[in-house]
């Protein structure tokens, strides 16, 4: 991506700040690097706001913006602040930018070694009206705020005063990272089709015998031979009951015939997630009631993507899909009509929550549950709670219905420890919405056809 969007990006933020407060300070900082053990610390990853803002990785950074309003107008100055070039650090542990490079490297107007972050902030947080921050953010955060401000303070008797507003910059950043422009959702497409691949080779070598993380180090091998940085997030293999645990992390547990394997995996390509799951027979063949509840799953996503458009609320797909599976689980005698009386009341009572406990969609984005209100924005103070968020252009979601059956006295066991969840990636568009995600299949004989043909 080149510095231009970075930089439209910045513009965005800072248009925004001086429509509220008609100027002040922004000051956002990268992630920490995290120790791992005594010796070692885990793969870097970046914030995903500082790096929306600035495309920069490295840690170390923090990017200041300062807004200057004369009247109707404003203008931006953004401050790079990174690790200084070192030479020997360089030899252990990389290239660094520097400031002197970061200029032209990033497109910003000025760029200080790190070590004068306290020091400049002192001089840039003087005199102006607001300064947008992390509110909360950490104890270590909170209290460099202080140490800047007290710096400022300290400049009284010469006439200059503090930022006499705080506000959270998060409210602002989230609220443009949640519409996905051109660039992003050509970035997501590529993740998912890397993804899919990976879900496809995991069902090609799957057999019974293997041990689930036999299976996730094919995920791996597809991700990072694509070009994806990282996984998204923890991959879930799960045989078996473990399917039925929602955030199962690939174990050890052996695939065992006539069971289900449910896989929730997807890499993270140039700052990018996506999110796939699949479940498949692990013999490569469903029996009866494993058919019955994938049916009725596959069923439920698909009444949920023709609910997914702009103009609905965020809630409409889940409640498509809510009908579906609880009228499914009526159908299959998990759940008793004669108790429950209706479709509505087995709805209206939670009765369902037995085997389906969770929503049908979340945000995607940078992260993989993304940022951005699920609720309408509104400035009014009231306290009744807000509206469902209205889908539009460029936002993308999760499309993820499943089911999940525990062994239980009154449940027939032939459903025991049958777990399944099928997820596809979906951006709203004119025409209601794209699933990316489809370069894997979905269908069960489409899946079997795949695993016999291995």
């Amino acid at each position: 991506m080149n510095n231009n969007i970075y930089q439209e990006r910045r513009n965005a933020l800072a248009k925004q700040i001086h429509a509220k407060s008609g100027g002040g300070i922004a000051v956002i900082s990268t992630a920490p690097e995290l120790a791992r053990n005594r010796d070692s610390e885990f793969p870097y990853r970046h914030d995903s706001d500082f790096f929306y803002l600035t495309g920069f990785e490295e840690p170390g950074a923090t990017l200041v913006m300062e807004v200057n309003s004369s009247g109707k107008n404003y203008k931006l100055q953004s401050h790079l602040f990174c690790r200084p070039k070192d030479t020997e650090r360089e030899i252990w542990d990389g290239i660094r930018l520097g400031p002197d490079a970061a200029i032209a490297g990033l497109g910003v107007e000025f760029a200080y070694s790190n070590q004068e972050l306290d020091h400049k902030l002192g001089e840039l947080l003087a005199d102006q009206d607001a300064v947008y921050i992390r509110l909360a953010e950490s104890a270590e955060a909170d209290r460099r705020l202080r140490h800047w401000m007290k710096k400022v303070r300290g400049q009284a008797r010469a006439g200059i005063n503090p930022p006499s507003e705080l506000h959270d910059v998060e409210a602002l950043i989230h609220e443009m990272r949640l519409f996905k422009d051109a660039h992003e959702v050509d970035t997501m497409r590529r993740a998912a089709v890397i993804s899919a691949r990976a879900h496809i080779r995991a069902m090609q070598v799957c057999k019974p015998g293997l041990r689930e993380y036999q299976l996730e180090a094919e995920l791996l091998h597809e991700f990072r031979n694509s070009g994806a940085q990282s996984v998204a997030y923890n991959s879930i293999v799960a045989g078996g009951a473990n399917s039925c645990i929602l955030h199962y992390r690939a174990g050890s547990t052996e695939l065992r015939s006539g069971e289900l394997c449910l896989i929730d995996a997807g890499c993270e390509l140039d700052g990018y997630a996506s999110d796939i799951t699949r479940t498949f027979p692990v013999n490569g063949k469903f029996t009866g009631p494993q058919r019955a509840l994938y049916d009725i799953t596959l069923a439920a996503q698909e009444s949920a993507v023709t609910m997914t458009k702009p103009g609905n609320t965020f809630m409409q797909p889940h409640e498509a899909a809510l009908k579906v599976l609880t009228q499914g689980l009526l159908d299959e005698k998990l759940l008793k009509l004669s108790e429950l009386g209706s479709l509505e009341n087995a709805i209206e009572t939670g009765a369902y929550r037995r085997f389906y406990m969770h929503r049908t969609s979340h945000w995607l984005g940078m992260d993989v549950h993304d940022v951005g209100s699920y609720r309408e924005q509104s400035n009014s103070s009231s306290k009744e709670e807000k509206p469902w968020r209205i889908l539009k252009n460029g936002m993308v979601i999760t499309i993820e219905p499943g089911l999940y059956v525990r062994p239980a006295d009154d449940i027939d066991e032939a459903f025991w420890n049958i777990g399944i969840r099928i997820e596809d990636d979906a951006v709203i568009n004119d025409s209601g919405c794209e699933l990316i995600s489809r370069g894997v299949p979905v269908k069960a004989d489409e899946i079997e056809a795949i695993m016999k043909n291995a």
